[in-house]
């Protein structure tokens, strides 16, 4: 036997791994990858090329970074593929972070790549975008002018980009299924496995649809379907009321908040009528003033009731302080992301991914119709008042159609998920007639850290054992 002499060879014997287990791809690096931990493995720095539109044969090039944490196994499965959410996040940042013991733990079944897709992370080689748009915090627009002024601030930044050489049409989840492809290739792979949550789902159940036959088993959290961007207001009314439900097993939790949904109703009545100036504290050890509105409120509570022990129960202390007029929790929150007067700034990927995914017509129309009346209004769809500013990107109603497939697929489901609901999820997966549901119950968007049950069960799923209907319990935060 000839001895080992390649740096990467004789990385993979210090790790105890054999060299047929692992056949290092080109353009790989070894790296000890630390988490944020302090944790350390030993794993590979990997790249490879795309185009940025597979529809243009002159377009530029694209460098797409992962880190490949080699299988714990002599026998490797298919690679383990993760897809962050987002749109827009880094699949190698959540390597670093909250996931890391997850990404170590799938090692038993095969390599498992941390992906930044394109657009992303590492993976990303366009500037945000600032737009010249004047802002007057003190001086808040209608509801109609806010959207004209968003998609007007899109299209110059469109411009912008295009003037760049970026070329906008690259920026789908159809090319970013070309990308999985391409990875699956470079790796030498014949299938690839896909592990997924929120936007991740909804990019892996369209490689169901076009790569069917080079996919091996799929896990989907807090599952986003093809035609599911924009979200139904109705069903987040809904999720209100199942919040509710859990605050009233909680005597002391249902004796201060009685009836939240009622509560967030006149707290947006009555910044509709009188908007509240807010002195928000800056870094440079001075103030700015804002003029908080109804709108800012229900904007606010789209972003932060996604997890019930995380933002959520702080969002209902901010409302319930309002309502007894006491705006000082909601300042100390507004105070961490407000700049004073920022101009309307987008970043590439996650506003074209959204917008190429887009929203039928029967959607749209049944998702205005709820906006009308539900608590927050359209707020919770950045996306719906902003398709009109590009809708020639849009992929189309033949890309929002539902895969069908008989792949494996284990999909985690969240009973307080204040983002992708319970029958929505349902319905995204309704064509894989694979698919084993479990239920994390008390668990909101993101779950895949909240109990040692998530990881067992998504290793007893990828040994092959039949998990439907099992459910997760976790305890309530205290509300």
């Amino acid at each position: 036997m000839k001895p080992l002499l390649c740096a990467a060879c004789a990385f993979i014997a210090a790790i105890g791994l054999s060299a047929a287990a692992i056949a290092a791809p080109k353009n790989e690096t070894p790296l000890t990858f630390t988490a944020r931990s302090g944790e350390t493995v030993e794993a590979f720095d990997g790249a490879f090329m795309v185009p940025e539109n597979y529809d243009d044969p002159d377009s530029r090039k694209l460098t797409l970074h992962y880190i490949r944490f080699p299988a714990t196994t002599s026998k490797p499965g298919a690679p383990i593929v993760y897809l962050a959410g987002g749109p827009g996040g880094s699949g190698i940042w959540m390597a670093q972070n909250f996931r890391f013991p997850l990404f170590m733990a799938l090692r038993e079944f095969g390599d498992v790549i941390a992906l930044d897709q394109r657009g992303t992370g590492a993976s990303n080689d366009i500037e945000a975008c600032t737009s010249s748009l004047p802002v007057d915090d003190m001086a808040p627009p209608s509801d109609e002018e806010f959207f004209a002024q968003q998609r007007e601030a899109l299209r110059e930044c469109i411009g912008q980009w295009s003037a760049k050489g970026v070329d906008l049409k690259g920026y789908t989840t159809l090319q970013s299924v070309n990308d999985l492809e391409e990875l699956r290739r470079h790796l030498g792979a014949r299938k690839l496995s896909l592990w997924g949550i929120s936007y991740g789902t909804h990019l892996a159940l369209a490689a169901l649809k076009e790569m069917n036959a080079h996919i091996d088993r799929v896990i989907l959290a807090s599952a986003e379907g093809l035609d599911q961007t924009i979200k139904y207001p109705a069903r987040t009314d809904e999720y209100f009321g199942r919040l509710q439900a859990a605050i009233d097993t909680q005597d002391d939790a249902k004796a201060r908040y009685p009836d939240i949904k009622e509560m967030m109703r006149r707290v947006h009545a009555s910044l509709e009528g009188y908007p509240v100036t807010l002195s928000l504290p800056q870094r440079d050890g001075g103030s700015a003033q804002m003029l908080f509105t109804r709108r800012d409120m229900q904007r606010l509570a789209s972003a932060m009731i996604a997890d019930p022990n995380r933002f959520a129960r702080q969002l209902i202390e901010i409302y319930a302080a309002i309502d007894e007029g006491d705006t000082a929790p909601l300042a100390a929150v507004v105070f961490r992301f407000y700049q004073p007067n920022s101009p309307i700034t987008f970043e590439a990927m996650p506003v074209m991914m959204d917008i190429a995914s887009g929203v039928s017509p029967a959607r749209r129309a049944l998702v205005e119709e709820q906006a009308k009346t539900a608590l927050l209004g359209p707020f919770l769809n950045d996306t719906l008042y902003l398709l009109d500013a590009a809708p020639e990107y849009q992929l189309g109603d033949d890309f929002r159609k539902g895969p069908y497939s008989k792949r494996p697929v284990l999909l985690l489901t969240g009973t307080l998920d204040g983002r992708t609901y319970i029958e929505s999820q349902k319905e995204a997966v309704a064509g894989l007639s694979k698919t084993q549901f479990v239920t994390v119950r008390n668990a909101g968007h993101n779950l895949f850290m909240v109990s040692p049950e998530v990881t067992e069960t998504i290793k007893d799923f990828m040994r092959g054992e039949n998990v439907d209907g099992r459910e997760i319990v976790i305890d309530l935060p205290t509300f």
